[in-house]
Protein backbone atom coordinates (compact mmCIF):
# COMPACT_ATOMS: atom_id res chain seq x y z
CA UNK A 1 0.00 0.00 0.00
CA UNK A 2 1.14 3.52 -0.67
CA UNK A 3 1.57 6.02 2.13
CA UNK A 4 -1.47 7.89 0.77
CA UNK A 5 -3.59 4.72 0.98
CA UNK A 6 -2.42 4.05 4.53
CA UNK A 7 -3.21 7.65 5.49
CA UNK A 8 -6.71 7.27 4.07
CA UNK A 9 -7.28 4.01 5.93
CA UNK A 10 -6.07 5.55 9.20
CA UNK A 11 -8.34 8.58 8.73
CA UNK A 12 -11.34 6.36 8.03
CA UNK A 13 -10.53 4.24 11.08
CA UNK A 14 -10.31 7.31 13.34
CA UNK A 15 -13.59 8.70 11.97
CA UNK A 16 -15.37 5.41 12.72
CA UNK A 17 -13.82 5.20 16.18
CA UNK A 18 -15.17 8.67 17.00
CA UNK A 19 -18.65 7.43 16.01
CA UNK A 20 -18.34 4.33 18.21
CA UNK A 21 -17.31 6.18 21.37
CA UNK A 22 -14.67 5.61 23.99
CA UNK A 23 -15.03 1.89 24.66
CA UNK A 24 -12.83 0.95 21.70
CA UNK A 25 -9.27 2.17 21.13
CA UNK A 26 -7.03 1.48 18.14
CA UNK A 27 -3.52 1.03 19.54
CA UNK A 28 -1.57 0.49 16.31
CA UNK A 29 -1.31 -1.71 13.23
CA UNK A 30 1.39 -3.80 11.60
CA UNK A 31 1.49 -3.57 7.80
CA UNK A 32 3.00 -6.44 5.83
CA UNK A 33 3.18 -7.03 2.10
CA UNK A 34 -0.40 -8.25 1.82
CA UNK A 35 -2.05 -7.85 5.25
CA UNK A 36 -2.65 -5.40 8.05
CA UNK A 37 -2.71 -6.62 11.66
CA UNK A 38 -4.46 -4.22 14.04
CA UNK A 39 -4.28 -4.09 17.83
CA UNK A 40 -7.30 -2.75 19.71
CA UNK A 41 -8.41 -2.33 23.27
CA UNK A 42 -12.11 -3.17 23.34
CA UNK A 43 -14.54 -4.88 25.72
CA UNK A 44 -15.97 -7.21 23.06
CA UNK A 45 -15.11 -8.81 19.74
CA UNK A 46 -18.43 -7.52 18.41
CA UNK A 47 -17.31 -3.90 18.86
CA UNK A 48 -14.17 -4.59 16.81
CA UNK A 49 -16.30 -6.24 14.12
CA UNK A 50 -18.61 -3.18 14.10
CA UNK A 51 -15.58 -0.94 13.58
CA UNK A 52 -14.52 -3.13 10.65
CA UNK A 53 -18.04 -3.14 9.18
CA UNK A 54 -18.51 0.62 9.40
CA UNK A 55 -15.02 1.30 8.02
CA UNK A 56 -15.41 -1.34 5.31
CA UNK A 57 -12.27 -3.09 6.57
CA UNK A 58 -11.89 -6.87 6.39
CA UNK A 59 -11.77 -8.53 9.79
CA UNK A 60 -11.07 -12.12 8.91
CA UNK A 61 -9.79 -13.15 12.32
CA UNK A 62 -9.98 -11.57 15.77
CA UNK A 63 -7.88 -13.03 18.57
CA UNK A 64 -7.89 -12.02 22.21
CA UNK A 65 -4.45 -11.23 23.59
CA UNK A 66 -4.09 -13.07 26.89
CA UNK A 67 -0.45 -12.25 27.70
CA UNK A 68 2.31 -9.99 26.47
CA UNK A 69 5.96 -10.92 26.60
CA UNK A 70 9.13 -9.18 25.46
CA UNK A 71 12.88 -9.79 25.77
CA UNK A 72 12.87 -8.77 29.42
CA UNK A 73 10.34 -11.51 30.29
CA UNK A 74 13.15 -14.07 30.12
CA UNK A 75 15.23 -12.05 32.57
CA UNK A 76 12.67 -12.05 35.36
CA UNK A 77 13.02 -14.61 38.12
CA UNK A 78 10.10 -15.80 40.24
CA UNK A 79 9.90 -14.83 43.87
Amino acid sequence: MTSEELTGIAKTSCDVLRQLGTEIQWVHSYVTGDKVYCVYIAPTEELIREHARLGKFPANRISEITSIIDPTTGELTPG
